[in-house]
């Protein structure tokens, strides 16, 4: 087999220009199967900003103001290093599927598949036509025909790309910020308006030209597949042992005895080229640009199907499946990776636990020495900050010593209230007696209690005069 595919991708012609892809518009049931998990996936993409539970958006990722939901549950700043665990989570669990599946996940629930294959390129078939139909409208000279489609397409797709910005600032700002800035009218957050527009461009550019070019060139995650990927890996794959047979592929004739010939079951007709969004030829087996999304599955099947031989000729297959005929196991390289994931989960989970609903930080304030009062009393004066990280107010909120005999005054009032979802920071004075003191930098030992209940504890040093005894 030649190998000079290989060279180049598949986009880029052999002048190194680029080369359009008008793939056949899919069908079969893997692509109603992948229709009907896209559409929950945009359902869930376009619902998560405006739902919400506890008036909690249900996800937010407010990187301006720091302050992120998941899952309905508020995120701050200080729990960073839960989201730096669920992000390795994440990449070791990306890692495991694709040794055990391939790039699956490119074809069934990227956001940028699923935004090109089942929105723009339906609008695509929908106004241009079917693949014959395309070719021919590209070839075209610009008549009355070619640029209505042409400015008909172009306008749904600015329409819908605006529309995905507008979900996307959601994310970024919150539901109920964005609601207002609508109901404020585009001229009272022109700032806004223009960061959206850009959003907008961004999202025009990616689905209307970039295309395909983002999963072969722009994406990490196909030069990944290369290092991950191994002969016991399940991909969408092409059985060229049955397809090339003895002699090769061969065009279809009726009546003919293929097997007599020597010929495979491949006829050549060059429809899961046709069909394929990258432009591949699968039967040259796993390949870069190859996203997984099983429309040439289909397409072969239909194609056996109505020549009356058996369907799999592309199929979900292992290279060990298919040299072979051996069957999916879990090896020793799956089995860590689980492993790994199984830990790292285990480790997430009971950080989640033992997180507090409110994060106290205790610090002295810069450049103030203590201060010594009438009968041999140390005073101290620190700054605090405490985060609620729940979605409800913690009331009559009071410090107290836990580690020495002391006083803490509070500037202005003795106890106070924590918004929800806010920050209150404030003053205080500690004030401990000399004698109760083992140095000069004395660790303390603070309670934060709403009420009568200790909800939170943290630490201080305490200054005070050096001892020479």
């Amino acid at each position: 087999m030649e190998e000079n595919f290989r060279d180049s991708i598949g986009t880029i012609n052999e002048e190194g220009k680029r080369a359009w892809v008008f793939p056949k518009k899919p069908s079969g049931r893997y692509y109603e199967y992948r229709k009907w998990v896209s559409y929950g996936l945009l359902i869930f993409l376009f619902a998560s900003p405006f739902f919400k539970i506890n008036g909690n958006q249900f996800l937010m990722f407010n990187v301006l103001e720091r302050r992120f939901n998941i899952f309905g549950f508020p995120f701050w700043p200080q729990d960073f290093h839960l989201f730096v665990i669920s992000m390795i989570i994440g990449v070791i669990f990306i890692a495991l599927f694709t040794v055990a599946f391939g790039r699956i996940f490119c074809g069934w629930m990227c956001p940028q598949t699923i935004f090109m294959e089942m929105v723009f390129r339906r609008i695509e078939y929908w106004i241009d036509g079917d693949r014959g139909a395309q070719i021919r409208l590209d070839k075209q000279s610009w008549n009355a025909e070619k640029i209505r489609k042409r400015l008909l397409k172009w306008f749904v797709f600015f329409v819908i790309s605006f529309l995905i910005a507008n979900v996307f600032l959601a994310y970024l700002i919150g539901s109920d910020r964005l609601i207002q800035y609508v109901s404020d009218g585009p001229l009272a957050h022109m700032s806004t308006l223009v960061s959206l527009l850009i959003f907008t461009a961004v999202f025009y550019f990616v689905f209307a030209w970039f295309r395909e070019q983002v999963c072969i060139i722009a994406c990490p995650y196909g030069r990944m597949q290369g290092v991950l990927l191994d002969n016991k890996s399940i991909v969408v794959a092409y059985d060229h042992k049955r397809g090339e047979g003895e002699n090769g592929r061969k065009k279809f004739r009726k009546n003919e005895d293929r097997q007599a010939l020597g010929h495979g079951d491949c006829i050549d007709c060059f429809q899961c080229v046709n069909v394929c969004p990258t432009g591949i030829d699968i039967r040259n087996g796993t390949q870069l640009e190859c996203v997984n999304c099983t429309a040439c599955i289909d397409e072969c099947d239909t194609i056996m199907e109505k020549i009356n031989l058996p369907k799999g000729l592309i199929r979900y297959a292992s290279e060990d499946n298919i040299e072979k005929k051996a069957k999916f196991t879990f090896t020793p390289r799956l089995k860590g990776y689980a492993a790994v994931l199984t830990i790292l989960i285990g480790v997430f989970i009971g950080m989640l636990f033992l997180r507090n609903d409110l994060e106290a930080n205790i610090l002295r304030l810069p450049g103030q020495l203590y201060e010594h009062k009438e009968g041999n009393i140390i005073s101290n004066v620190y700054t605090y900050k405490l985060i609620n990280k729940t979605s409800r107010n913690i009331d009559n909120v009071s410090f107290k010593l836990l580690s020495h005999k002391g006083q803490i005054n509070l500037v202005s009032f003795d106890s106070f209230q924590v918004p929800a979802q806010e920050l209150a920071e404030g003053t205080l004075f500690i004030e401990i007696n000399n004698s109760a003191l083992s140095g000069d930098k004395d660790k303390l030992k603070i309670g934060v209690y709403s009420g009568d209940d200790l909800i939170e504890t943290t630490s201080a040093r305490f200054l005070a005069p050096r001892s020479y005894n």
